[in-house]
């Protein structure tokens, strides 16, 4: 799978970004596309954004139409997010009416899917709800700029989720949720024993926001396990720490004994709420890219091999990205770099080394196929029970 990085929230400096332009994307959506074919990706994710869309006497789908008109032309299956991080300026996230408006927002954009694809739709209705909640809310890095109101944020953020689920499948029944956060491991310094359960506290986390989706905790926001459909896992060389912030380096040979092999963080996912997974982001930069991306597919076999269900991974840039912070700054972290051209263009250079080991990749876990075929994506478990 790729995905396109297509936040559009409002920066530190107070400007409104919209990747999926800075990238040239949206003009340049069918290439794109096109491009993924020719490496054998047939399922992207994508946004639907919002800030756009919204008009004060309805919803304006000009910048959306030709991402989906060029999907349908590529054949290619789409994962449409439906908040990136960033919502109308007459929005406030934090008020009573958020869930109300982004549930109108899904019910308009599900009808318009409906009528120009015939294919199963699938949504990620707001793209990872507990780094958004900690980044927006608990720190105040991008707009709402709230600090110590993580926990109130992410609450909001559930409720706006569970409205626009039941929106989305009052239109279509069809309609499958992938929700995307990311996995994270979270150990003590070696010489603060003290800080143990302040450790395991923060690992315990990145489970909230599902487990309240799914009707486990505060259930007096409306969650059930219908709402629990594809899980999409996050995961980068970042998500290993110690407490409270000082990162263990997947770089480092030998690595620190006490990483996580991904596989296994995969396996607990899958084992508290069985249900089908995908990798919803990953990746690495610059010269790392290779040396990622061949570790990805070998703790992909493991999991598979141990049962786990992953119905894919996505390379996230699929194509490269510049800071949220700095648009001088590129990450280097796409298969594909991209060249500002004399006039302006910005082409799509494919890395050679990335694209190698991506091509290695492809082959060892096409060999490493099971007999059996994985479990195909299942119906929400509302269909059993209501």
């Amino acid at each position: 799978m790729g995905g396109f990085e297509a936040a559009c929230h409002i920066n530190s400096a107070g400007v409104r970004l919209d990747m999926i332009a800075a990238t040239q994307h949206d003009g340049q959506v069918e290439n794109d596309y096109s491009l993924c074919r020719s490496v054998g990706i047939r399922t992207v994710r994508d946004a639907v954004r919002w800030p756009l869309i919204a008009r004060s006497d309805g919803f304006d789908f000009s910048s959306f139409a030709p991402m989906l008109v060029a999907a349908e032309r590529q054949g290619m299956q789409v994962i449409w997010t439906l908040c990136h991080y960033g919502w109308p300026e007459d929005v406030d996230v934090f008020g009573v009416e958020f869930p109300s408006r982004f549930a109108s927002f899904a019910s308009a954009v599900a009808p318009y899917v409906k009528e120009h694809t015939r294919r199963i739709p699938l949504y990620t209705p707001i793209n990872e709800l507990s780094f958004l909640s900690w980044a927006a809310g608990e720190v105040g890095w991008f707009s709402p700029f709230g600090h110590r109101r993580g926990v109130e944020l992410k609450r909001q953020l559930i409720a706006a989720t569970l409205a626009a689920c039941d929106a989305i499948w009052a239109v279509d029944r069809r309609a499958r949720i992938v929700h995307v956060d990311p996995v994270i491991h979270v150990l003590p310094p070696l010489t603060r024993p003290d800080l143990t359960a302040a450790a395991a506290a923060q690992r315990e986390s990145q489970f909230e926001a599902w487990d309240m989706l799914a009707g486990i905790r505060d259930r007096e926001l409306g969650g059930h396990p219908r709402y629990l459909d594809v899980m999409g896992l996050n995961y980068y060389h970042s998500n290993q720490w110690e407490f409270p912030d000082a990162r263990l380096r997947w770089e480092d040979t030998p690595r620190d004994p006490r990483w996580m092999p991904f596989h296994k963080l995969m396996a607990e996912v899958y084992d508290r709420y069985r249900r089908p997974l995908c990798i919803g982001e990953t990746s690495h930069f610059g010269a790392g890219r290779p040396a990622w991306i061949r570790e990805i597919a070998e703790q992909l076999r493991h999991a598979r091999h141990a049962g786990v269900p992953v119905e894919g991974v996505c390379l996230f840039p699929i194509i490269d990205r510049m800071d949220w912070n700095d648009e001088n700054h590129w990450h280097n972290s796409g298969l594909w770099d991209l060249v500002r051209q004399p006039d302006g263009t910005l082409r799509r250079d494919l890395n050679p080394q990335y694209a190698e080991a991506f091509e290695q990749s492809q082959a060892q876990l096409a060999e490493g196929e099971r007999d059996e075929t994985p479990d195909a994506l299942k119906p929400p478990l509302e269909a059993s029970t209501n």
